[in-house]
């Protein structure tokens, strides 16, 4: 985590969000990667390696079971397969969430991690980071309170 949220410390060092979620998993891009590129990768398999990178970033215990079957994994991985469209978009809505609390608390990695793993009021009493992996929707009432707060509104 230390090492992705880096980039959200010093303002200079700003890129595109396609570019940020590409660091986060690790991908290897071009420089015309964007945010159509990323569409693209995520409708049609993200690598394997995403998994393992945050895994890196996230702890092992929160990407494996939780995002992605233990059993997928190791079978793709193995058979050097790209992840099914419904895993890449669980890795997505994982890396939109990190990314906008990453940027809420301007790369204090030791914030981002306090809030995420506790249980919030507003989220039922649920840690953020459980609500985000467990659907889409659970992503979204995350991002929803996460821009409440940046908009001023009382979380």
């Amino acid at each position: 985590m230390q090492e992705f949220v880096q980039g959200y410390v010093d303002p200079a060092q700003s890129v595109g969000q396609a570019r940020r979620f590409a660091r986060l998993m690790a991908l290897e891009v071009g420089p015309e990667f964007d945010d159509i590129a990323l569409a693209a990768w995520v409708a049609n398999g993200l690598p394997t390696s995403v998994v393992a990178a945050l895994c890196s970033a996230l702890g092992r215990a929160n990407i494996i079971g939780p995002v992605v079957p233990e059993a997928t994994y190791r079978r793709l991985n193995k058979a050097g397969r790209p992840l099914p469209r419904e895993h890449s978009e669980r890795i997505y809505e994982v890396a939109r969430v990190i990314d906008t609390v990453a940027s809420a608390f301007h790369g204090d990695a030791a914030a981002v991690t306090r809030f995420l793993d506790t249980p919030h009021p507003l989220l039922r009493g649920q840690a953020p980071f459980d609500l985000a992996r467990s659907s889409s929707a659970g992503a979204d009432a995350v991002l929803n309170l996460v821009h409440r707060a940046q908009a001023g509104v009382a979380v």
